[in-house]
């Protein structure tokens, strides 16, 4: 059967092919924080300015002066800038006295606990709801080209590390002759410069993406400053510090380790029918040994450390039992690099390497039973503490994702079975290996006897163009028969098949992975949108933006309710009528009706009066117990055109 045998390049960029596709769409980082409480709070009508306003989310966040601004129904700003902590989760920002009657707009932008940016906005009135031209426009954090840019950058950076430490750990533990072979090089250098690049690449745009979302502050070294102060720009410098020493580690692997095994291999058969011959191989064995014992440990430091750089700065770092998280965390990460980097560095050797002993790939079949052991194990501790339960799993965006990278999970270790089975075949034929290369050599020479014209040529006279042009000649005819050797067990094509079929299911896996890290874990969502239920149960004024079409000429709009202080009792309603372009819209009759079902109270009929154009209000709105309420909202724009809108709402 033909083949076509890609380079290493091509099966680099497989890795990273897909991804591309899946990242560009990609929405911004969900925010990991929640606002679940303010002061003043939201659609708040107070009588009095506030001094101050302070904010509450459902974890810590970091937070400078000027990430949370207060603009007036101008759009101009009227707080201090000066951010302050005031306890637990709370943050508040002082505003200027003497502050007009109208509703007011409160941005705030600040980073999660896990490094994501998190941006948002409400409003609230004093004296009187009234319209607003605040526009909130430049806050893009985590989204826009500098998102897009920046997570392509972290996948990016989650595949050169796989690559990287799944590459080294292959030739160190499964194929050390793989130390001199130069595609399985390749691999880990560009793995390495990916993730060097990668890691500066986000250093350098993480201003920029937690804050304005501008391209144009990338640059900002002041932006940069503050970065470097925060836990993710420590954890990138550290990262950068360790890649470092990375460097130091493939020089001595694919240096002086890849020169001691192809010297061991040249000299082995020449001493060892001697005594002195067989002592110094043992020597050389022994010291191949130290030399291997000594770069397995550097390594694992080295892989380890930038393992940790992730940890201490994303979801391991936050939330419950932390301490146990992160460790748990860097086993993970080293554990998918060595399934998956080394599932790449062994296609890229089947397709690229003449010769692969069967032993190690054996080896490297026990190691990603291992890996995947590992995983199971930290996935699901991860799942336990990021989702928490049922609901959040099937209910959440983070749950789902969860579900679908079990799935394929599922299916890459299904894949992998069936590649032991061609390994073991591979193993029994692996002897017939060296005698086809041996017939492939004497092919070799029995075609250049048979070529003397072109012999003749290369030799002494020859021009350099004739030369050079023999030369690509021998190099290609070698390596077409390097191919037929690779090409001709039909039980190394099997294994090629599945292997590759194991990476395209990675790259997946790898996008799906990559996108989780950016979504807000199932159980923090949960968490936020109880505490917002139960702010919203305690206190807070009911506001209801209803849109209507009564059908006839003029007849569309949208009702604005609000009810404070929306708990049980009296209670003081607003209705505003607008018109589809914001203008105040009289209509001939607004009425409302409210029904708790539950307890079969109700309807309760509102008759509001009229008292400014577009503006109806009621005193004395009774409500009798807490709970979940149906709003029916019945408006008339014409003697004969009139529709009633139910909307259910909590109050109380």
């Amino acid at each position: 059967m033909k083949t076509i045998a890609p380079r290493t390049w091509q099966l680099v960029l497989l890795f990273l092919a897909v991804t591309g596709a899946l990242l560009a769409g990609a929405a911004p980082a969900s925010a990991h924080a929640a606002l679940t409480g303010s002061d003043p709070k939201q659609g708040a009508v107070v009588d009095t300015a506030p001094k101050k306003v302070s904010l509450t989310f459902s974890e810590s966040v970091a937070i400078s002066d000027g990430a949370v601004r207060v603009l007036d129904p101008a759009g101009k700003r009227v707080d201090d800038g000066k951010v302050a902590h005031s306890g637990g989760t709370t943050y508040t920002v002082g505003v200027h006295s003497g502050l007009p009657d109208g509703t007011f707009t409160v941005a705030y932008q600040v980073v999660s606990a896990d490094s994501h940016p998190v941006a948002g906005a409400y409003t609230f009135s004093i004296g009187a709801p009234s319209k607003t031209t605040a526009v909130v426009a430049d806050q893009n954090a985590g989204g826009g080209v500098v998102g897009v840019i920046y997570g392509i950058a972290r996948y990016v950076s989650y595949a050169g590390f796989a690559l990287l430490v799944g590459g080294a750990a292959f030739v160190l533990g499964c194929w050390r002759r793989g130390a001199g072979s130069k595609p399985v090089q390749r691999v880990v250098v560009g793995a390495w410069t990916a993730l060097t690049a990668a890691t500066l690449v986000m250093l350098l745009m993480r201003g920029s993406y937690t804050g304005s979302g501008k391209l144009g502050d990338v640059f900002d070294m002041s932006l940069l400053g503050q970065v470097l102060q925060t836990k993710t720009g420590a954890a990138l410098t550290s990262r950068l510090l360790l890649l470092a020493a990375a460097a130091l580690f493939i020089a001595v692997l694919f240096g002086a380790y890849a020169k001691k095994n192809e010297e061991d291999a040249e000299g082995g058969e020449a001493g060892k029918d001697t005594q002195d011959g067989q002592d110094g191989q043992d020597a050389k064995a022994k010291e191949r040994n130290d030399l291997t014992f000594g770069l397995s440990v550097g390594g694992a430091v080295v892989a380890a450390g930038l393992a940790a750089t992730w940890a201490m700065a994303e979801h391991a770092s936050t939330g419950i039992q932390a301490a146990l998280a992160m460790p748990v965390d860097v086993l993970h990460l080293l554990a998918v690099a060595a399934w998956l980097g080394g599932l790449t560095t062994l296609l890229v050797a089947l397709y690229r390497v003449p010769t692969i002993e069967g032993s190690a790939v054996r080896r490297f079949s026990r190691v990603a039973f291992c890996s995947v052991l590992v995983l199971v194990a930290t996935g699901l501790y991860q799942s336990w503490r990021q989702v928490g339960s049922w609901s959040a799993l099937t209910g959440t965006a983070y749950g789902q994702l969860l579900m679908v990278k079990v799935g394929l999970v599922a299916v890459l270790v299904g894949v992998a079975w069936i590649s032991r089975k061609w390994t073991a075949r591979l193993s029994e034929t692996v002897a017939a290996a060296p005698v086809a290369q041996e017939q492939a050599s004497e092919v070799s020479e029995v075609s250049e006897e048979k070529e003397p014209v072109s012999v003749a040529a290369g030799g002494k006279g020859a021009s350099p163009e004739r030369a050079a042009q023999l030369a690509r000649q021998r190099a290609a005819m070698a390596s077409a028969r390097e191919k037929r050797v690779r090409d001709a067990d039909p039980h190394r094509f099997g294994l090629r098949r599945s292997v590759l079929v194991e990476a395209g299911i990675a790259v997946v896996l790898l996008a799906v992975t990559t996108v989780l890290t950016s979504t807000e874990p199932g159980r923090t969502e949960e968490e936020a949108k109880s505490a917002t239920s139960a702010a919203q149960a305690q206190t807070g004024p009911l506001s209801l933006k209803i849109p209507f079409d009564t059908g006839g000429a003029d007849g569309k709009g949208t009702a604005l309710l609000e009810m404070d202080p929306g708990r049980t009792g009296n209670n003081e309603m607003h209705l505003y009528i607008e018109r589809p372009n914001g203008k105040a819209f009289d209509v001939p009759e607004v009425k409302l009706a409210l029904t708790q079902e539950a307890k079969k109270i109700g309807p309760l009929p509102v008759v509001p009066d009229h008292i400014a154009t577009g503006h109806w209000t009621a005193s004395g709105v009774q409500i009798p117990v807490a709970g979940d309420w149906k709003v029916a909202l019945t408006v008339r724009t014409s003697d004969i055109d009139q529709i009633t809108i139910n909307k259910n709402a909590k109050i109380g």
